[in-house]
């Protein structure tokens, strides 16, 4: 995709109403997507969509599917999409919202309540006139009520980068801080399906571009290396190997491929025998175990691994990371031929070998794909 190309969120205000269709038992929505600029026609969905896939098997089987949700819940998030980029927010901020007001009102539009009613928060995202957030009245208009997020989100420092519960919180000073991580997943796939793929990219609503480097998709996800796999995920010669090995020079700074909280961070490397190695020179193919390695556990209990750093890992257990921080460097220690960064994706909170996936096919899915190097 060039950098010119556009989305566009079709929901005309002589329409009113999104169109809905079922076809072979899934909702296609009729929201206009990624379109070419008069200036590049030949700008299309299908090259935005080579950012990634949202259609490929994921972490479950399936990605969240937004076919379970109401013609109402879909419009409302389409929305809050299409405020967003008519704000020119990125991608990025239209996830928050979206996560935000799934948790808030489940993309619905609820007004008074009477006893079930939490004060008199209203709307969407459950603002309260007696904060501030404007009369009950302009709470109810969707438009009104995600404009009101999108004016406090952009002026949160690093919002981008930060994780998304955390900025969630920053705008709706919740009971609940912690509670809109769950929602990202299903969140990123409104977004995925309702703007053609915007989640897998970078940059703003008007110059949207698939990540490249280091860059950090508005899924919230990015790579921890940019190298060529040298030694792929189960393959015949290694039907164990759970992840895949990045070919990174010695000292390339490894970064989380995206938020969490850091589970692992020690040194494992002993020998055959049981004997203690450890981690203070380079290992070799003797040698049992990661080496210096590090464990992230990020939303939706998905667990990130990081092997063979060179040295002491720059995080500590419980740390809370942002997507793309620097965790360590790329080195050679535990069961080693040479120095790479050997990195897995687990699902379900299963750091074992049942619940390892294919970090190609996971990180492709996301708008960060590994082993790209450009």
């Amino acid at each position: 995709m060039t950098s010119r190309a556009k989305v566009i969120i079709a929901i005309g205000a002589a329409i009113g109403l999104m169109a809905l269709c079922c076809v072979g038992g899934t909702i296609t929505y009729f929201l206009g997507g990624l379109q070419g600029t008069p200036s590049d026609p030949a700008n299309t969905v299908n090259d935005y969509l080579a950012c990634g896939s949202t259609t490929q098997v994921s972490v479950t089987g399936k990605l969240p599917d937004i076919s379970t949700l109401s013609g109402e819940q879909v419009k409302n998030a389409a929305i809050i999409i299409k405020v967003g980029q008519d704000r020119k927010v990125p991608p990025r901020g239209w996830v928050i919202a979206i996560a935000t007001a799934l948790q808030e009102s489940t993309l619905h539009n609820y007004g008074d309540l009477g006893a079930r009613n939490d004060h008199d928060s209203l709307g969407l995202f459950q603002q309260r006139p007696s904060m501030g957030w404007g009369t009950p009245a302009q709470i109810m208009d969707p438009s009104y009520a995600a404009g009101k997020f999108y004016d406090k989100l952009v002026k949160i420092p690093d919002w981008e980068t930060m994780p998304l519960t955390r900025a969630a919180q920053r705008v709706q000073v919740s009971a609940y801080p912690d509670a809109y991580a769950k929602h990202e997943p299903l969140a990123t796939e409104i977004v995925n399906q309702l703007a053609n793929g915007a989640a897998l990219a970078v940059g703003s609503s008007t110059n949207l571009h698939c990540a490249t480097g280091t860059e950090i998709a508005a899924s919230g996800w990015t790579v921890p290396v940019v190298a060529r796999i040298s030694s792929g995920w189960r393959t015949p010669d290694r039907p164990t190997h759970n992840g895949v090995d990045l070919a990174a020079a010695r000292g390339t700074p490894i970064r989380a491929a995206a938020s969490g909280i850091v589970i692992v961070a020690e040194c494992n490397a002993h020998l055959a025998s049981g004997a203690w190695y450890g981690c203070d020179r380079d290992g070799s193919l003797q040698v049992v175990g990661c080496g210096w390695w590090v464990e992230i556990r990020h939303a939706d209990n998905v667990i990130t691994r990081y092997c063979h750093m060179g040295s002491r890992p720059d995080v500590v257990v419980g740390q809370e990371v942002t997507a793309g921080q620097v965790i360590g460097q790329v080195g050679a220690t535990g069961n080693v031929s040479g120095p790479h960064l050997h990195f897995e994706v687990h699902v379900n909170g299963d750091a074992s070998y049942a619940g390892a996936v294919d970090p190609v096919t996971f990180m492709r899915q996301r708008g960060a794909p590994v082993g790209v190097v450009s």
